[in-house]
């Protein structure tokens, strides 16, 4: 079994669904009593997010960057960013490793093409809706459409992503907000609902959506395990 290098705590509340999804997952296909062969190097999102918050991307790169030799050196065979929003530094930390990092992207759009979906709507924090680091790689490597929220629906959802979700803080008001936003990209044509975001589905699941929901943060570990457990 390989070892799975894990960059959580952005936030901790996602980083602990990573850790149980990969767990349970390759106790399932081994049996009781295995587990994951994992390290994890836990930020401080503190410092992340106000990084993010004031446009400082070449500092939280080096962060990023930092982590992923952390892992490296202490053995990780490749390397999980357990976020979306920070994939955005992708580059930097490839630039400083030679393990490979397997983007969050790549099993989310399979998953979602094997579902010929062409079109997808994408709920995320607001680096993630608006930039292209993300939207390009769902464009440009699987030619899908990404639909995202009005402006009023991208205030919401990145409110509560930083506001409650980072926290565990989970609010039936803002489930309903969701459940709104949801429901105008399946106006627009959204095919299907991206959460491309590792807290949204700490909030809401495939039964607040009335289209088919592709979770970054299960998707993402499900792929940790079939790479950890490739012969």
């Amino acid at each position: 079994m390989k070892t799975i290098g894990l960059i959580g705590g952005m936030s901790w509340e996602s980083s602990a669904e990573y850790y149980r999804i990969i767990n349970q997952e390759v106790s399932r296909r081994l049996g009781p009593p295995h587990s994951a062969q994992i390290l994890m190097y836990s930020v401080d999102f503190g410092q992340l997010e106000r990084l993010q918050s004031s446009g400082r991307w070449d500092e939280a790169g080096a962060l990023m960057a930092d982590a992923a030799l952390r892992l490296e050196r202490g053995g990780a065979d490749f390397i999980l960013i357990c976020a979306n929003t920070m994939h955005k530094s992708i580059d930097a930390m490839r630039a400083a490793v030679r393990t490979p990092i397997l983007h969050i992207v790549d099993p989310t759009a399979g998953a979602v093409r094997a579902r010929n979906i062409n079109k997808v709507g994408l709920l995320g924090t607001r680096y993630t809706m608006e930039e292209t680091f993300y939207t390009a790689r769902l464009e440009q490597n699987f030619g899908l459409q990404v639909l995202v929220p009005d402006a009023a629906g991208r205030e919401v959802v990145h409110r509560v992503i930083f506001d409650e979700l980072v926290s565990g803080i989970i609010n039936p008001a803002s489930r309903q907000a969701y459940r709104m936003v949801m429901a105008q990209l399946a106006q627009q044509g959204a095919e299907g609902i991206i959460f491309g975001c590792t807290e949204i589905c700490l909030l809401v699941t495939a039964e607040d959506s009335p289209l088919p929901v592709f979770d970054t943060t299960r998707l993402h570990a499900l792929a940790a395990v079939d790479e950890a457990l490739k012969a």
